[in-house]
């Protein structure tokens, strides 16, 4: 006997089966085919009931048609048969609870507030479909006044032009002066972030200018005249 044939005979023969095993085992198969087969036909059934309530709908009045909860499978097949008659197709609730769909002709489609509203599973009417409406328009004329109000701001024109006004009385470079410290600045509008603390008014502050002229005036002056006495 050679070695091959010697390892095959010392190995374990695998179980027979018996005659009552084999007929259990074609019973189980066949049991699994008639199963399949009844679930195979109900939703063939189901696929032309689906076919049937979405045509229906399309002839009917009504803007919309909610189907009674169901699982993936089935809702599967009425967004297969909606797709196919062009019809709108959403999926609201809880899956395993109460997850449903609700068809929507075209010429119907539901608004982004509608689909919301149906989706925290609350009744969209003509009240909620309102009450929308008029929160949005309020929203947006905030944003609208809010814009303009920062326009105005940044496009903030003095109404008297100071330099021009007081040049006159102080002299061009003081009125120059007088200015600058009110241009407008991002910060503090009219006043400039050095002269924030200055609670002075713009009379006083141009009546200390024109104080420092004079004393410079006189400085200069007396510069002149001793000057002159040492010539």
């Amino acid at each position: 006997m050679d070695l091959l044939g010697s390892i095959l005979n010392s190995m374990d023969k695998p179980p027979s089966v018996s005659d009552k095993d084999k007929a259990v085992l074609k019973k189980q198969r066949e049991d699994h085919e008639k199963r399949r087969k009844i679930e195979a036909d109900m939703l063939n059934q189901f696929y032309k009931k689906a076919e049937a309530k979405v045509n229906q709908f399309l002839k009917d009045t009504v803007k919309e048609y909610k189907f009674a909860p169901m699982d993936h499978v089935h809702r599967g097949i009425i967004y297969d048969v909606a797709e196919a008659a062009g019809v709108l197709a959403h999926s609201f609730g809880e899956e395993g609870i109460d997850r449903h769909i609700i068809l929507f002709k075209k010429e119907y489609a539901p608004s982004e507030d509608q689909l919301n509203v149906l989706r925290r599973g609350e009744e969209w009417n003509d009240d909620i479909a309102k009450k929308l409406q008029n929160e949005r328009e309020m929203q947006a004329m905030e944003k609208l006044e809010s814009y303009k109000s920062r326009k105005r701001k940044n496009n903030f024109v003095p109404n008297t032009n100071y330099k021009d006004k007081y040049e006159h009385l102080i002299g061009k470079e003081a009125a120059i002066e007088a200015a600058r410290k009110t241009e407008a600045t991002s910060s503090y509008g009219c006043v400039p972030s050095e002269n924030k603390k200055d609670q002075r008014s713009i009379e006083q502050t141009l009546a200390d200018i024109r104080a420092k002229k004079k004393k410079l005036e006189i400085s200069n002056e007396n510069n002149k005249r001793r000057n002159s006495d040492w010539a």
